[in-house]
């Protein structure tokens, strides 16, 4: 299993928040902020682009870490992705993140 893929099948090397991480890149975390500002209706501030992959040892980015259902479903089931699930096919929680990336439900269909 990849460990840098996250719960939901995304794959956490390509996050922006990911890389800003790594990399210490403040414009990186200032695209990425805005990015998911706009997407989540809220003001998520460049300070907050901090993590180190949904599964990953170290800082999570606050969403991940504290608001993220998908991340929350899956550790409360132990699971480390969706894909050890067996209601993954008609889950509504993940469906936010499969109907809008099938790179993601690939991902997870590789690790089955």
């Amino acid at each position: 299993m990849k460990k840098l893929l996250g719960c939901c099948g995304l794959d956490c090397e390509n996050c922006g928040a990911y890389i800003a991480t790594v990399n210490d890149d403040n414009e990186m975390r200032i695209k990425t902020a805005k990015l998911w500002s706009e997407w989540n209706n809220a003001d998520i501030p460049p300070e907050a682009i901090n993590c180190l992959g949904c599964r990953g040892d170290g800082i999570k980015a606050y969403y991940c870490s504290e608001l993220c259902e998908i991340r929350k479903c899956a550790l409360g089931k132990d699971f480390g992705t969706c894909a050890e699930c067996s209601e993954l096919a008609g889950c509504k929680t993940v469906k936010v993140i499969h109907d809008n990336n099938e790179e993601a439900v690939n991902n997870l269909k590789a690790e089955q």
